[in-house]
């Protein structure tokens, strides 16, 4: 068999994706920190308020146990970074890197209040 000709070469490789322009990149990747900023805010927001209706007495005995918080809260703190770190993934590997830095920024920060989250769940 004699191999194919480079232009039958070409016809058979998947083509490479274009890299969105620098605007676009730059563009998505302020609009996702807005939308990212407003979503640490709520997130730590609902932890202070959370929190604070947790809190008890120091003279009350501890009825609270770590074998009484839902799976599904666990699921739904750790769900979030997880979601954001495929984010950040998807975002670089459509070539754009300033966006895929600002998910990246965000998954350290989910997981961060992940981390507190699930201390204020188990205590």
């Amino acid at each position: 068999m004699t191999p194919p000709h480079a232009d039958e070469q070409d016809a058979l490789a998947p083509p490479l994706r274009e890299r969105p322009s620098r605007l676009i990149d730059v563009a998505v990747a302020l609009l996702l920190l807005v939308a990212d900023a407003v979503i640490v805010v709520v997130a730590v927001a609902l932890h202070v308020v959370v929190g604070l209706s947790r809190m008890h007495s120091p003279d009350a005995p501890s009825t609270a146990r770590s074998s009484d918080i839902p799976v599904l809260a666990l699921l739904v703190v750790w769900g979030v970074p997880a979601v954001a770190a495929v984010g950040a993934v998807v975002h670089a590997r459509l070539r754009m890197p300033v966006t895929a830095v600002v998910q990246g920024l965000f998954t350290l920060a989910c997981t961060f209040l992940a981390v507190v989250w699930t201390r204020m769940l188990l205590s």
